[in-house]
């Protein structure tokens, strides 16, 4: 049996049946093929932000904090897609920041950790030599002790931070006499405080506080001393507290150099040294103590410099006061 073709050639039928067999196949197979391919094409399009998104994980869990991402132009341009890129690159961006500081502040710490213990071992063999005067070894003893009360303070500011930062919860609160912890506080600092000829001006009435005395005293202590420590020779410090019905203020001012707007911002953070030259003492943890703190008490901590002088200001509400009606 012959059939025409589509050219018009006679064609058996058997040869036919075969050529429509093998069209059918090649049909089915390059329909596989073009599935195939556009299913790989969906399927990697949005996985491919995804991956960016794991590989700069990985960076960062490896302590590349430089790892940045970019989800090219399709997921970015949507507004959950660009929430996620800034988020993760802010994030990346704060750690790079925190790891520089904490660099920094290992390198500092540990100067200025070697620097009194230097000086004590230094002035402890000139005292086992013999061969001094009294007033030499009134001096070095002198300095030996200043020197041993230095690395003191400094090693209870890094456990301070240790312990408040693993504080969540306020066990130890109370009802006292503000303004009588205040004058204690300049009364422990008062041997800073005169060595500088400091004015010192207290300016409230009583008040009193519900908080944590002990952490409290911490606050006030690492404000006053730093007012004392960024005066010149024959400064002011001054400490003022205000009240409203929902707040208690205390701020402590003092004359000095402006502190410059990009320091204000960062002053509170751990390990921050606004002082680059650290010609003066610090190691950027007593300010962090004073804000942690402060946060604990659901308070705010802040900052101004202007007309010569440097105020902090510590805000602390005031409990809520309910009445229970008992029949």
């Amino acid at each position: 049996v012959y059939m025409f073709n589509r050219w018009g050639i006679f064609i058996p039928d058997g040869q036919m049946e075969l050529g429509s067999g093998r069209a059918i196949l090649l049909m089915v197979g390059l329909s596989l093929f073009i599935g195939t391919a556009l299913t790989v094409a969906v399927i990697r399009i949005p996985l491919n932000p995804i991956n960016s998104l794991i590989n700069g994980m990985r960076k960062l869990a490896q302590g590349d904090y430089k790892a940045r991402i970019d989800m090219g132009r399709i997921i970015g341009k949507r507004a959950v897609g660009n929430e996620l890129i800034d988020t993760f690159n802010i994030l990346a961006t704060e750690l790079e920041n925190t790891e520089m500081l904490r660099s920094d502040f290992i390198n500092n710490f540990s100067h200025e950790f070697k620097t009194p213990i230097v000086s004590i071992t230094g002035f402890a063999k000139l005292l086992r030599r013999g061969n001094l005067s009294d007033e030499q070894k009134a001096e070095y003893l002198a300095i030996i002790e200043e020197e041993s009360i230095r690395l003191s303070y400094m090693a209870t500011n890094v456990l301070n931070l240790t312990k408040i930062e693993n504080q969540t919860i306020l066990s130890d609160l109370s009802e006292y006499n503000l303004s009588e912890q205040l004058r204690t506080c300049v009364l422990v600092l008062e041997s800073k405080w005169e060595k500088k000829h400091i004015e010192l001006s207290l300016e409230f009435d009583e008040h009193t506080v519900y908080a944590s005395e002990e952490l409290m005293k911490q606050v006030w202590i690492n404000l006053i001393d730093n007012a004392i420590k960024f005066s010149p020779e024959g400064g002011e410090v001054k400490l003022t507290v205000t009240e409203s019905c929902d707040s208690i203020c205390v701020s402590i001012a003092n004359e000095g150099r402006e502190i410059p707007e990009e320091s204000r911002k960062k002053i509170f953070n751990k390990f921050y040294q606004g002082d680059e030259s650290h010609s003066s003492q610090g190691n950027g943890i007593g300010l962090a103590i004073v804000k942690r703190i402060t946060e604990l008490h659901n308070g705010r901590v802040s900052v101004d410099s202007q007309n010569g002088y440097n105020v902090f200001t510590v805000s602390l509400p005031k409990p809520v006061v309910t009445a229970d009606i008992m029949e």
